[in-house]
């Protein structure tokens, strides 16, 4: 495990029995980059990512 799988450990084990909807975690995610800016970019590279999981030819 990577020290970073930490934290998403974490998230599993806390809340990993909930269910989200995908506007509840936008709306997490815009809160989180409000409170920190130095964090625009990875986070719109990780919702990017998660929008596009299911296109066609996606290989990654």
């Amino acid at each position: 495990m990577y020290f970073t799988d930490r934290g998403i450990e974490e998230l599993a084990e806390r809340r990993g029995d909930e269910s989200v909807t995908i506007d509840w975690l936008a709306e997490r995610l815009r809160d989180f980059v409000d409170l920190n800016p130095e964090f625009e970019t990875p986070v719109e590279r990780l919702a990017t990512w998660l929008a596009r999981l299911d296109d066609e030819g996606d290989d990654e």
